[in-house]
């Protein structure tokens, strides 16, 4: 007589926990700015009809789309556990470069443009450098990198031009190029657009894929979650801390020659300030202060909110210093929805 012993049960891994489809949406970093931008783009729109229209939407993407370049970049810095609070500045250090060697000492456009980028690239590296060496906090390294910078900026060009603004890009050889490239526009529903908004979009793409495809954004996200703890498992993090500064000084110099070659003249003050709007667009986009958490399309999406907040109060008719209310409101909601994020992050991983 044969006796049938029924098969063990089959236990599931206790370190394998079901996520329901709500959490694991409320968990998205994006979440919080896809909505927040949804509202933004109703309100204003009841305001006033020319803010959904094209011209209108031609103009809060302008600015959007300077904001969420440099907002990409400043967010994996900050998913890394970081900040740099030089990367304004550098737009005018980028743009004043590009223009003194050009307009003053005659060199070749696109030659000035690789020594520029080579300068920021540098001031990147250094910003990096040091704060894996010292252990400083980089809002230390980089504020002074800021204060230098500004310095610089403004009485280097001073001494150069005996101005405070270099311009005349316009009628060196080989404007066209670099131009077409940076600053052009297109028409689109009879409505015209600067190229930047499709350089915003392919930054984006490109951040987005680096981090969730990539082992260097698997890096990102061990050094800003605990830097030791990734140390432990073969993360090189100094090498990945610096390259994100220097991802951040890049973007600073595209921005900056964007500006340059748009208006053909830049101020030695360009970027001042700046750097705040892009950690308010990442904080608003779903990075945490802490960093190790946070996303590029998120990033991205809060500079759109911020672009349409600048514009939408002029179509609503409402002094543009109500700007800086809304944006610190927006801050401070971002920052407390955030900690409601993270905890749900954190209860979805058990």
């Amino acid at each position: 007589m044969s006796v049938t012993t029924a098969a063990p049960e089959r236990q599931q891994d206790e370190r394998v926990a079901k996520v329901g489809f709500l959490r694991s949406l409320l968990v998205k970093p994006e979440l919080g700015s896809l909505l927040g931008a949804i509202v933004v783009f109703a309100f204003f729109a009841t305001q006033s009809s020319v803010f959904w229209h094209a011209s209108g939407v031609a103009n809060w993407l302008d600015p959007a789309s300077t904001y969420g370049i440099m907002a990409v970049v400043v967010a994996l810095l900050m998913i890394g556990g970081h900040f740099d609070l030089s990367a304004g500045v550098q737009l005018g250090t980028a743009g004043l470069t590009t223009a003194i060697l050009t307009t003053e000492y005659n060199m070749v456009i696109w030659v000035a443009m690789a020594i520029s980028l080579a300068l920021c690239l540098a001031i990147g590296f250094l910003n990096g450098y040091l704060v894996v060496r010292t252990g400083l906090p980089s809002f230390i390294i980089t504020l002074s990198t800021f204060l230098m910078l500004q310095g610089l900026n403004l009485g280097l060009t001073k001494v150069i031009t005996n101005t405070v603004s270099v311009g005349g890009i316009d009628q060196e050889p080989y404007f066209n190029g670099p131009q077409s490239l940076l600053a052009s526009q297109v028409t689109l529903f009879g409505q015209k657009f600067y190229i930047a908004i499709l350089w915003w979009v392919l930054f984006t793409v490109a951040a987005s894929y680096l981090l969730l495809r990539t082992r260097f954004g698997n890096w990102i996200f061990a050094v800003g979650g605990d830097e030791t703890a990734s140390r432990n498992v073969g993360v090189p993090a100094n090498r990945t801390t610096i390259t994100l500064f220097m991802l951040v000084s890049f973007g600073s110099w595209f921005v900056g020659n964007i500006y340059l070659f748009r208006l053909t003249s830049i101020q030695a003050n360009t970027g001042f300030g700046f750097e705040l709007i892009y950690i308010a667009a990442a904080v608003i986009g779903g990075c945490l202060l802490t960093g190790g958490y946070g996303s590029a399309v998120g990033a991205s999406v809060g500079a759109l909110i911020i672009g349409m907040t600048s514009q939408g109060i002029v179509y609503a008719g409402w002094e543009s210093d109500w700007f800086k209310f809304f944006l610190g409101a927006m801050l401070l909601l971002a920052v407390l929805t955030n900690q409601v994020v993270r905890k749900y992050a954190e209860q979805s991983r058990r």
